[in-house]
């Protein structure tokens, strides 16, 4: 069971390379629920915080993520698109396969619920260079 939750905790903003690593520090996730849904895909929610000048650091997934900044303001890099500042009330949707980096810039800790809907024979998170 706790190498399930610890997988869950990686996949959250997708910070970390593997299901198996810890996310970077001043990262706190809090995975909600996973369900295999549609056919082939695995569909994650969850809370995400990340300490003021925190990152989650270059990454991809294989699916969506979007999500609803809830506290704080973020910087949403997505490649391909103009960088973005998030503040509460604000949403976002990150291609299938886009890398991405969010950063917390504000004073606050950055929360946000996060839905990723991926490939579920693939690795919810990688890393991207």
């Amino acid at each position: 069971m706790q190498k399930i939750i610890s997988a869950l905790f990686a996949v959250l903003l997708g910070c970390a390379p593997t299901l198996a690593e810890q996310a970077p520090a001043g990262i706190k996730r809090t995975p909600l629920q996973a369900i295999d849904f549609p056919g082939g895909y695995r569909t994650v929610t969850g809370l995400a915080e990340i300490a003021p000048g925190g990152a989650s650091g270059p990454h991809t997934h294989p699916g969506i993520e979007t999500g609803y900044v809830l506290e704080g303001e973020v910087l949403m890099q997505v490649e391909g698109q103009p960088d973005r500042t998030l503040k509460p009330g604000d949403s976002y949707l990150i291609p299938a396969g886009a890398k991405h980096d969010v950063k917390s810039v504000g004073s606050v800790a950055a929360r946000a619920f996060s839905v990723f809907v991926v490939d579920k024979a693939a690795p919810l998170a990688s890393p991207a260079k």
